[in-house]
């Protein structure tokens, strides 16, 4: 602590001067707030993907997409999801085969978990990989979406933090953290996500609000499609002493 902190902290005790500690409120680099403290979803939905930051810090075949929620007076607000054929989902090629809802309690997480890349057999996962996200980007009749869980996200309700980590063999480690806000939020953050195969993906609950969400698939749903990674979080264990009681329950006394 510098003499100009001491002399600030002059009338708190020692001893509890040598605890206190200052919060970091310096502005990061968008890498680095992207992959560490988070941003925006609307930033994100609005950022220029060919500047060379951004393209750094982006993971290959992520998108982030904006919505618009209309408020509807005395009655609530109607927000469109997406439309087959048009914007980012028709430009990609992509159209769910399955249509889902979850409903996340407040101060709950999922995740993370991640869906398996489809590998053609004529070649190995980092040339694919390479070719698809980096040589051939804008060839989406590549993609195998009938053969890979690819995910698209929306939020109803609530305020998440998702984190999206690219685990591909051939690629870096890139790391995404951003806001999102629901419909009954209306704001830039109310947005679209793609999760590619490949790319493990957690969501948090902000706040005392729960989340309600709604996701398609590219394929129906199949569970060993989904790797489940760190995710202990959302396992709520027993107190000790339940299980305890659970474990002795069964057991029966042998007499002789």
């Amino acid at each position: 602590m510098s003499n100009h902190e001491k002399n600030l902290w002059q009338g708190i005790d020692p001893g509890a001067q040598d605890a206190l500690k200052a919060r970091d409120y310096h502005t990061a680099s968008f890498a680095q707030e992207l992959s560490q403290r988070g941003v925006d979803a609307g930033e994100l939905a609005t950022a220029d993907r060919n500047q060379r930051e951004i393209r750094k810090a982006w993971i290959p075949g992520v998108e982030v997409f904006p919505r618009k929620v209309h408020p509807q007076r005395h009655r609530g607000f109607f927000g469109e999801f997406v439309r087959r054929d048009e914007g980012i989902l028709a430009q990609i090629g992509f159209w769910p085969k399955q249509w889902s809802a979850a409903r996340m309690f407040a101060n709950t997480a999922k995740g993370f978990h991640v869906h398996p890349p489809s590998i053609p057999a004529d070649t190995t996962p980092e040339k694919w990989h390479r070719r698809l996200f980096i040589r051939q980007p804008k060839n989406y009749s590549l993609r195998r979406y009938d053969d890979e869980q690819w995910d698209v996200m929306f939020f109803l309700q609530g305020r998440i933090e998702i984190i999206l980590c690219d685990i591909r063999v051939g690629f870096p480690r890139r790391v995404m953290c951003f806001f999102v806000d629901g419909d009954n939020h209306r704001s830039n953050n109310n947005v679209g996500i793609v999760v590619p195969p490949g790319v493990a993906h957690a969501i948090r609950a902000e706040g005392a609000e729960d989340v309600i969400m709604v996701y398609g698939t590219s394929t129906i749903f199949h569970p060993e499609f989904e790797g489940r990674v760190a995710s202990e979080i959302e396992t709520a264990e027993l107190p000790e002493s339940w299980q305890k009681f659970l474990s002795q329950s069964g057991k029966q006394e042998t007499r002789k």
